[in-house]
């Protein structure tokens, strides 16, 4: 775990901040090349990242402010917006990402569910590569293995503070090796010509979700709630649910033209 890769004066280069910002632009470059033969969207991919990544880093804070560490922050108000002190959830950060997309290709007169199919497979290849991110800074760590072996974090970050020098499940690393996984399957799934618009992009969201549903059991921050399942879990839930029904609403026209 490497928090801050070197300092000079008073500037000290963050790892987390880098290695999100490399996750972006490998993401943005497999969109990029995915989308070699759409050249109406490509042309639109680096605003529309741009705007999306505003979203997603307010998503992501209004989702840990209030669905992760609301106990924390509805005493301490004015550190809701200090996010240079952590605290990002992914889930929200995709959660506004997604709003920012749906608003962008409405203006722009694009088919939001054909953009989000060219835009997964990088969604989801930054997710795993974010990770990382995680693992240098100690946080989205694991809870105790009560075993001869886990990850040991330092003095300093966020899962040393919480458990000292405990071996701790490394969920955050199993999470980006799951999401490598779902970036493989995704890239199998787009060469199926046949499949109808947005399936592609509902079949990630459902993949990421189950994955981050099971890990979360080995998670050791964050607050538990009904059936002892963490924000994470519930969010995955959520997710999935909203994920089937439009499906359902993307693929029942198609059904009934059909017949």
């Amino acid at each position: 775990m490497l928090q801050t890769l070197f300092s000079i004066g008073g500037f000290s280069l963050r790892s987390y901040g880098l290695v999100v910002a490399i996750a972006i632009l490998i993401g943005l470059a497999v969109a990029y090349h995915l989308a070699s033969s759409e050249k109406e969207y490509r042309q639109h991919l680096l605003d529309l990242v741009l705007f999306a990544v505003i979203g997603a880093i307010i998503g992501a804070r209004v989702w840990q402010v209030f669905f992760y560490e609301w106990d924390y922050y509805s005493l301490h108000l004015a550190e809701s917006f200090m996010i240079w002190h952590g605290g990002m959830a992914i889930q929200g950060g995709l959660v506004g990402a997604f709003i920012v997309g749906w608003i962008y290709t409405r203006k722009h007169q694009l088919d939001f569910w054909r953009m989000a199919d060219i835009a997964a497979p990088g969604i989801i290849l930054g997710q795993g590569i974010g990770r990382i991110a995680c693992f240098l800074n100690g946080d989205a760590y694991g809870s105790p293995t009560n075993q001869g072996f886990g990850l040991v974090y330092p003095s300093g970050t966020p899962a040393y503070d919480a458990y000292g020098s405990q071996p701790l499940w490394p969920a955050e690393v199993w999470e980006g090796q799951w999401d490598m996984v779902v970036f493989a399957l995704i890239i199998i799934l787009s060469r199926w010509r046949k499949l109808p618009r947005g399936i592609l992009f509902l079949t990630y969201i459902v993949l990421y979700s189950l994955g981050r549903f099971g890990l979360e059991f080995l998670r050791g921050d964050g607050a538990r709630y009904l059936f002892n399942w963490t924000s994470g879990q519930w969010s995955s839930v959520g997710m999935i649910v909203i994920v089937l029904i439009s499906a359902a609403v993307l693929t029942l026209p198609r059904s009934i033209a059909r017949k």
